[in-house]
């Protein structure tokens, strides 16, 4: 059994940014097997189902950002899910609008969702980073990811979200390192005719 966790914050005014990229993921997962993630467990919205044919756990974690570590660890103990069967998916500033990075491990950046998941898991744990990146100057990155995305933000985050069903597909069909070497790739810089 797979334990999914997309990681954001509760609440409609939270719902379209970028920091609940994690959430969308979810959602979109869920969507396409027909899993309802609504049951108040281990201080987060949980549903279970198969996805390619494997036992999941979708969750989002209700404990706002900073906090996502102790639902976490309180949903791996109720379903006695080791950090190998974990794979947490977050939002990341670091990366280009559009791009998904998978990893086996790590530390959780500058990321405080994953830092709080970091900090009771350890490092030892698949994640899926969904870029958010501003491609100008900001001055103020929290204020960045909590805002409202913008219509060419939603598409993009909805084609994201996609590809990243696509990649948790193939993680539980074939293996996390497939994933990697499938997704892990830069994007071409746009063409003279898409600028």
């Amino acid at each position: 059994m797979r334990l999914i966790v997309g990681l954001g914050n509760p609440g409609p005014e939270y719902q379209w940014t970028p920091h609940n990229l994690g959430f969308l993921a979810v959602d979109e997962i869920a969507n396409r097997n027909a899993i309802r993630v609504e049951r108040p467990e281990a201080k987060a919205l949980v549903g279970l189902g198969k996805v390619a044919g494997e036992k999941v756990i979708l969750a989002k974690p209700q404990t706002y950002m900073n906090l996502s570590g102790i639902s976490v660890r309180q949903l791996m103990e109720k379903y006695e899910v080791g950090p190998e069967e974990l794979l947490v998916m977050f939002d990341e500033r670091d990366l280009p609008w559009g791009m998904i990075r998978i990893g086996e491990h790590g530390s959780g950046g500058t990321h405080n969702g994953a830092k709080s998941v970091t900090s009771v898991v350890g490092q030892e744990f698949a994640r899926l980073r969904l870029g958010c990146g501003p491609n100008h100057r900001v001055s103020d990155l929290a204020a960045y990811v909590l805002r409202p995305m913008k219509k060419g933000e939603l598409e993009a985050a909805s084609e994201m979200v996609a590809t990243a069903g696509d990649a948790v597909d193939l993680i539980l069909k074939e293996g996390i390192a497939a994933a990697m070497n499938k997704y892990n790739r830069r994007n071409p810089p746009p063409s003279e005719e898409e600028k």
